[in-house]
């Protein structure tokens, strides 16, 4: 069968019921679809491109008047080409989504995971360390707020236990995460490093047994309450160049509770 024969089985006009007018009066701030895994390629400040595949969501708000929004075109958006991406483009993608879909704003929303090569402290083997990295633009038309989120995993030594224990002092594995907003946007590793720095101790991912020796001790000498965390990385966001908006927490999966520990300072 031919185009010409399955086009004689498509009916000329179909109704267009998401178009259709909705008597309720009541407008919805976002609708659209999520969960939607997609190639993509990141680019850092340096101009280097990190493959991936990211997690997306896509929304638009839906005025009173309109029965639906057409959730196709949020995959047709992915599908015309994304090419790499960064903060403007991600910008241009925003935009192109309220073109497509008719809106006056809206909402794309990424996660992926990123990768960094990092060397041992000591022996100097080297390994790739993975961190979550996120971005959200959302907005009007020409206007959308980008915002750049990475969750890090560092290490934390308590200076409780080790002022009072004979024997050592009590750590754990924990989460900082840091939104931020600004003009031009940080690099994604630049952050990554900046909060590391304000660890107990960065995490690695190889290590032989003389650098297991470096990051116990560097820990140890190095004692942090997750109240300290969260203040020395948030003062080394703010003195970052252009930083509009700031969200930082950080969690400690606690060693010797079954229960987190968890601080937030937001500018």
């Amino acid at each position: 069968m031919n185009t010409r024969d399955i086009n004689c089985l498509v009916p000329n006009v179909m109704p267009d019921v998401q178009g259709s007018r909705d008597e309720r009066e009541l407008p919805i701030h976002r609708v659209g679809i999520r969960g939607v895994r997609y190639p993509v390629a990141w680019r850092g400040q340096d101009g280097g491109v990190q493959h991936s595949v990211a997690q997306f969501a896509f929304s638009v708000a839906l005025p009173a008047e309109q029965k639906g929004t057409h959730m196709s075109r949020f995959h047709e958006l992915l599908e015309s080409g994304l090419g790499p991406l960064d903060a403007a483009t991600l910008a241009q993608l925003h935009d192109r989504m309220l073109e497509r879909l008719d809106a006056n704003e809206g909402t794309i929303e990424l996660s992926f995971p990123f990768f960094v090569s990092k060397s041992a402290p000591v022996s100097g083997v080297s390994a790739l360390m993975d961190y979550e990295v996120s971005l959200r633009a959302d907005g009007p038309r020409g206007a959308a707020r980008v915002a750049l989120k990475v969750l890090v995993p560092v290490t934390s030594l308590c200076p409780c236990s080790k002022s009072i224990a004979d024997y050592g002092a009590h750590n754990q594995r924990s989460h900082v995460t840091v939104t931020i907003e600004g003009e031009p946007m940080v690099d994604a590793a630049e952050l990554v490093a900046l909060i590391e720095a304000q660890a107990s101790s960065e995490l690695y991912g190889l290590l032989k047994r003389v650098d297991e020796k470096y990051v116990t001790e560097r820990a140890y000498d190095n004692p942090k309450f997750v109240e300290d965390l969260v203040r020395d990385v948030a003062a080394s966001v703010a003195r970052l160049p252009g930083v509009r908006h700031y969200v930082v927490e950080a969690e400690n999966f606690e060693s010797i509770h079954n229960h987190s520990a968890y601080a937030r300072i937001e500018s």
